[in-house]
């Protein structure tokens, strides 16, 4: 090896491919553990899945998201004109075969068993995360008011009602609101919502991706690495595992991680691995207010599927789920069907971006994430797939990863997240 090339060698103990959420929540998490980290990503940190969601800590979300099974709704998304579900007809015949696993894994017994699964991670989410905040001295980025399902019927309300009912068993906390105390709690929504279920527990970002940034930045300043490279590059070494970076150095670590989110399939198929990861895309947009008006929750209309939530940027709209290509371009389908639902529920002013931003959310069909070792390649790992929840799961994901990693004994029994369960 000639002596420029010495000078361009960085080692580490690990890799971790990917500085979202869960990325950068695992590279705390072994540095914590007294390993040599070098968090690898072509972007900055929070910049890609992680900014584009609602900002919440969805402690609430002890059941993960099935897919439904009663003809009322099967019908109405087949349609295809739903705010809650899209779909790209041409790129229907490519997903149907993951579509078919993931209702057959909706099964209210299999449903059951994805909620056991979960359960210990979405337990200890808020712990989680409080812990890394703290650390980082992110309080300014959190807000600790919850956020509100808010219903346009009495139909919907009685339903909400008995899911949070449900609920209270797993320690959650809520108030049900009718139409005065909804107005209490948020004055300028409109009249078309007559009430809700306010999750008063859960702590909210007004900025996820800089949340994201400042766990990354807690990370660099405990003397750990952060680099830009293409995580394709991650090859099989003599002693471990190798990567590029951007500048032409090259990473040399014992072990890696693969926490891409939703393009980890384009580094673990290189080795072999094949896994049913696919994407849910989603879009959002921000607005100005209009007058005086203030959002002061996220506030998800329940009977449409939008959320407007309150951000540093403005008010944020996310949109429901499109089914297409993972790097199909974006449209505006979606946000055009939200908008005018999202515009009766609260005065929303002017667009502050003349594009949507567009993310897409890894998930897997049977609901829960992989995370742990990869079957046949020893030193590498995995963590991904978390199903709209990676924001959420990040700090506990990156705990029970590091644990693993080190030997030491781990939150909650691996086993329903391993690799090798497809």
């Amino acid at each position: 090896m000639n002596s420029a090339r010495i000078r361009n060698l960085m080692n580490a103990d690990v890799i971790v491919l990917g500085a979202g959420m869960i990325g950068v929540s695992i590279a705390l998490h072994l540095q914590r553990r007294g390993r040599d980290v070098v968090l690898l990503d072509r972007r900055g940190a929070g910049e890609e899945t992680s900014y584009g969601n609602a900002g919440i800590v969805e402690r609430a979300s002890v059941t993960p998201y099935p897919f439904p099974r009663d003809l009322a709704s099967l019908v109405k998304y087949g349609l295809n004109r739903s705010t809650q579900v899209r779909y790209d007809p041409f790129f229907l015949p490519r997903i149907a075969p993951w579509l078919f696993s993931y209702w057959r894994a909706s099964s209210p017994a299999r449903l059951a068993e994805a909620r056991q699964a979960m359960k210990p991670l979405i337990e200890a989410c808020v712990d989680e995360h409080a812990d890394l905040i703290a650390e980082a001295g992110a309080a300014p980025l959190i807000r600790r008011n919850g956020w509100i399902k808010a219903v346009r019927s009495q139909k919907s309300l009685d339903a909400e009602a008995a899911n949070a009912e449900e609920l209270k068993a797993h320690g959650i906390a809520f108030e049900i609101l009718d139409r005065a105390a909804l107005a209490a709690r948020e004055p300028h929504l409109g009249e078309t919502l007559i009430g809700g279920v306010h999750f008063t527990d859960p702590p909210t970002s007004p900025d996820p991706g800089g949340l994201t940034k400042a766990y990354a930045d807690l990370f660099v300043r405990k003397g750990g690495r952060f680099v830009e490279g293409d995580a394709r590059t991650l090859a099989k070494a003599p002693q471990g595992w190798r990567a590029s970076a951007a500048d032409g150095s090259e990473i040399s670590a014992r072990e890696a991680v693969i926490a891409l989110g939703p393009w980890s399939n384009d580094v673990y198929e290189a080795f072999g691995y094949r896994m049913p990861l696919a994407v849910k895309r989603g879009y959002h947009m921000h607005y100005r207010a209009r007058g005086n008006a203030v959002l002061s929750h996220p506030v998800l209309d329940v009977d449409t599927g939008v959320v407007l939530a309150p951000m540093s940027r403005g008010v944020r709209m996310t949109t429901g789920v499109e089914f297409a290509a993972r790097d199909a371009p974006a449209n505006t389908i979606q946000i055009g069907r939200c908008e005018p639902f999202a515009r009766e529920i609260f005065p929303l002013g002017e667009r502050i971006e003349t594009t949507p931003w567009l993310g897409c959310r890894p998930c897997l069909p049977d609901m829960r994430p992989v995370i742990g070792p990869a079957p046949r390649h020893p030193g590498l790992w995995f963590a991904f797939g978390h199903n709209h929840h990676g924001f959420t799961l990040g700090p506990v994901t990156g705990r029970l990863l590091a644990q693993m990693m080190t030997g030491a004994p781990t939150l909650t029994d691996p086993t329903p997240y391993r690799a090798d369960r497809f």
